[in-house]
Parts: C-alpha cells; structure tokens; sequence
C-alpha cells in the first residue's frame, strides 16, 4: 500500500493515444443503461458487430432494469409475494453450482446479477444490499421521478428500513419451477450497483466468440479490455479530475488494462445539494441514510467486470479502513482509493497489485 498527498479527486476515464497510422481497428457506439456504451475492435474481417451488441444490451435491459416497467426485476418488485422466473428449479440449481450453466436458462441475465448480489452482499457484510431500492426511490436517485428530498422525514426512513436486507428475497421451487419470494410486497431489488459491469462482461464475451483478441468495452466509464491497442500495447485509463468542470483529458495518472477490467464508484457525480449539505446516491442499508464517510472514490481491477462493479459500490459504503482491508484479501482483486484526510486535503492508497500497473507519464 502507498499514500499519496492529492489536491484533487480522480476518477477512471478512457484515455487514448493517437498515432501517425490508423490501423484497422473498429468502433462502434452507442446508448444503454441511462449512458453510453463504446466498443472498439480489431477484426481482420471488418465486420460490424453493432446491431447484435445493441440487441444483447436490450435483451440484459428487458431483464435487469428498474426503469422499464415490464423488465423481469420490474416485475418482481411489483409483486406481492413471489415471482415464477419461468425456469426450472433443477436448472437454477445447476446454476448456482456452476456459473457458466447460467448461459442457458431463460432470465439469466436476471440470474446472473442476482447471484453476483449475493455473494458480494455477503463478502461486504452486507454493505452492498441491492434490497435498497425503496430508499434508493425515496432520496430520489431511483426509477420514481427524481426530486430533491428539502425535508429529511426520519419516520419515512425507519418505515422503509423494514423491506431492507437480503435474506428477505429468497429462491425456491414450486411444482418444480423456480420462484422468488419477498417477505413483503415492499421489498424490491436495484441491480444498479451491477448492471453496467454485468452489461460490458456480456459484450466481451459475444467478442470473445467471435474470435475477437483486441478490444475495449465501455460503458460509461468502466472498462474491461483484452490484447492490445492500435498501437501494439495495453489498453490504457487515466485516473482524472472528477469535478463536473473538468475535461475528460485531465489525468493525473495512467493505468494499463492488461486483460482485466475495471469500475469505479464515487461520490463526485450523482448527487445533488440542499441548503449546503450534499446528498451522494450511496444509500448505506445500515442507516437509510446516504452514506457520508472519508471514501471519495473506489477503483476495483479484476478480471471481469460484475464483481468489481458491486464490489466499488459496497467499498462506498464501507469506508477507506475497511474497504482496504477487504480488498486486499480477495483473490484475484485489486483497488484503489481516493479519501480526504484530516486536514481536507485528498489522499489515494491502493493494494500491492496495482502500481505495476501505472505507467510514466
């Protein structure tokens, strides 16, 4: 681990070198999950894989988001008390005995998410709980209209807290199928803290089965990244300024994707202000309460994407001590931090992995 003294937040952004030739690398772009996604490609054959990269991130949408009204996590949040996910117990059971059978059930994407939930739930102590949708809708950064909460209604928060935490969603047969029950129609769930890694691990695997070796896929901002660039070396992110006045060309530090990927969660964007105090989309299912604490930005590295991404956000709510300290003891996981000191002043500390990663600027 190393300190460093800051004078400003970072947060992880594409960053790009460009070269006298352009060789045949392509690119194609476009909308998903509230933001952008880009891919960019080499393929010998110059094919254009647009239209089923854009039908796959519909289909995972139809799925997992909480904005479309008839999605399968939209369902379930409209229920009562269960859910039929229109798959067999037996299947699902294969599915949480080995990840890769999850491939082929009907609602996998759905199933995927909620799995990945799962075990980060339990590996953050419960930190990341996507059970805290009712809160998420009430401080306004949730599928309800979004509106700045002027009046903090404690009653409101205690009486919400109740459909809060994960052992409250459970799966189960019935005549054979698959069924997830809730123990109160007000219990709902928020792939948010997923969605986008889940979203950019299932384009690299359709890449991957392509024959595709060179690629980068982002989606607003994370990252996972294969071979090599344009230029014959890694894929590389710059870790910049993360005020909303900043350009997306100020960096502080570069980063190599050596056939990893990457998310980061912070608290310098989603959030809005009323009478000077700051109200961040990090909702803590511990207090109800968006969650204040030293941690301005967590980088998760890992070799996909959906488990650094519910990762950065349960290292949100844990705070720079014990976020560094969970980190450090998964497998296969490296992150770094950014966190104000005592004085005001910023400072970043990241595993033993990742400054072989950084590149002279």
């Amino acid at each position: 681990m190393k300190n460093f003294t800051l004078f400003a937040l970072f947060v992880v952004v594409l960053f790009s070198c460009s070269s006298g030739e352009k060789p045949p690398y392509l690119m194609v772009e476009g909308k998903t999950m509230g933001t952008y996604y880009k891919v960019t490609y080499f393929d010998s054959l110059q094919r254009n894989f647009k239209k089923p990269i854009d039908s796959l991130l519909v289909a995972i949408n139809h799925e997992i988001s909480s904005y479309e009204p008839f999605s399968t996590v939209s369902m379930f949040n409209q229920a009562e008390k269960e859910y039929e996910l229109g798959l067999k117990f037996k299947d699902y059971a294969e599915c949480m005995a080995d990840y890769r059978y999850c491939k082929k059930i009907k609602n996998r994407h759905f199933q995927a998410n909620f799995l990945m939930a799962k075990v980060v739930n339990q590996r953050t102590r419960q930190a990341f709980d996507p059970t805290v949708m009712p809160l998420v809708n009430y401080w306004g950064f949730g599928y309800t209209p979004k509106r700045a909460i002027t009046q903090v209604d404690s009653f409101k928060i205690d009486s919400l807290m109740q459909y809060v935490g994960f052992e409250k969603v459970k799966m189960s047969g019935k005549n054979g199928y698959a069924v997830l029950r809730k123990t109160s129609p007000g219990v709902q769930l928020d792939f948010g803290g997923t969605g986008q890694g889940y979203g950019i691990d299932a384009v690299s695997e359709f890449l991957d089965q392509q024959g595709i070796e060179n690629y980068l896929v982002d989606i607003g901002g994370e990252s996972r990244a294969r071979g090599k660039n344009p230029r014959g070396t890694w894929w590389t992110i710059g870790i910049n300024t993360p005020s909303p006045e900043a350009a997306v060309t100020d960096y502080q530090q570069v980063i190599e994707l050596r056939n990893m990927a990457v998310s980061t969660s912070g608290n310098y964007r989603n959030f809005y202000e009323v009478d000077g105090k700051k109200y961040s989309h990090f909702i803590s299912p511990f207090t109800g309460f968006p969650e204040k604490n030293t941690l301005l930005s967590a980088t998760v590295f890992g070799e996909n994407c959906l488990y650094p991404d519910a990762l950065a956000t349960g290292f949100m709510v844990l705070g720079v001590d014990e976020a560094f300290a969970l980190a450090s003891q998964l497998e296969g996981i490296e992150a770094l931090f950014i966190y104000s000191d005592e004085n005001g002043g910023m400072k970043m500390k990241y595993t033993d992995g990742v400054e072989e990663l950084f590149v002279e600027k």
